[in-house]
């Protein structure tokens, strides 16, 4: 097993993109739309493993900063759905709330290999 398969931010991330996917695949989207939420809802997991792979903290911080930029561009992207109302508000919250929650750990993750010892 790889060390970032038991990180708890890789399974919430992975989860997420997987709900995305689904919303993508059940939700008649404009294909820009479609590519850009499934690539968006991707990085953050791709970011996350490829992040925890490298040996120097600053290498780490930069792809944990990668994914949570990803992170910001899904809740967007939804934030644009919902308004056009092709996301409905209990879909944008329970999405909203997962991005959240995933932001709020890399930003713990990020603060913590920033720090000069």
């Amino acid at each position: 097993m790889f060390d970032f398969e038991k990180l708890t931010i890789y399974k919430k991330a992975k989860l997420f993109n997987s709900q995305i996917r689904s919303f993508i695949d059940s939700t008649p989207l404009d294909r820009t739309t479609k590519d850009q939420l499934r690539r968006a809802s991707f990085s953050i997991v791709l970011n996350i493993a490829e992040g925890s792979g490298r040996f120097t903290n600053p290498d780490r911080r930069n792809f944990f900063v990668i994914a949570r930029s990803s992170a910001f561009e899904c809740v967007a992207i939804l934030d644009i759905l919902k308004d056009e109302q092709t996301l409905d508000q209990t879909q944008y919250e329970n999405f909203y709330t997962n991005a959240e929650e995933i932001s709020k750990i890399l930003f713990a993750l990020i603060k913590n290999l920033s720090v000069k010892p």
